[in-house]
């Protein structure tokens, strides 16, 4: 299956110069979606992974599929302010400022075989903060999947050494 053909192009969207990549028609073909998220599941699978983690918010349109298919729990990574109990954070740069991420201090116990899931790999600096987190709590992160990735932005750069993995590619 060609899944290249439900990412819809909207041209100069947010701005004018941009191309969007538009997910949502993937998503919304039961066939299309049920595909990248069993190509996920099995580089999961591949890796042997204990736990999956899943950025906000379509990280989590992603990454609870394929925990489920794994038989695995899955952990969010959030924005300030969206978890209970203790959190632990990492700030990350953005193109113009700063962001935050936290997860839960107690969601990744040591030794645990870890597979981030997301839906895209640009700069790579949510991806790259979540790592962090995930190895100051003691986890392993074995790999780390998107379905989509912009090469344009060198993502991987900010991701040396890891395993990456993604269903398509512009």
């Amino acid at each position: 299956m060609d899944l290249n053909q439900y990412v819809a192009e909207i041209q100069d969207f947010p701005t004018e110069g941009i191309l969007f990549r538009d997910i949502t028609p993937l998503m919304a073909d039961k066939d299309a979606y049920k595909e990248a998220i069993r190509l996920l599941t099995d580089y999961a699978k591949e890796k042997n992974a204990d736990i999956v983690v899943g950025p906000e918010a379509r990280g989590f349109l992603f990454g609870c599929p394929v925990a489920i298919e794994l038989g695995a729990g899955f952990v969010p990574v959030r924005k300030p302010g969206k978890l209970p109990r203790e959190t632990v954070s990492r700030t990350y740069e953005l193109e113009y400022g700063h962001n935050e991420i936290h997860m839960h201090k107690d969601s990744i116990k040591k030794g645990q075989k870890v597979v981030i899931v997301d839906d895209l790999l640009a700069t790579g600096g949510t991806v790259e903060a979540a790592v962090a987190l995930i190895e100051e709590m003691g986890g392993e992160v074995v790999g780390i999947a998107f379905l989509v990735e912009l090469l344009g932005l060198n993502g991987r750069d900010c991701l040396k050494g890891y395993d990456i993995f993604s269903v398509l590619k512009y």
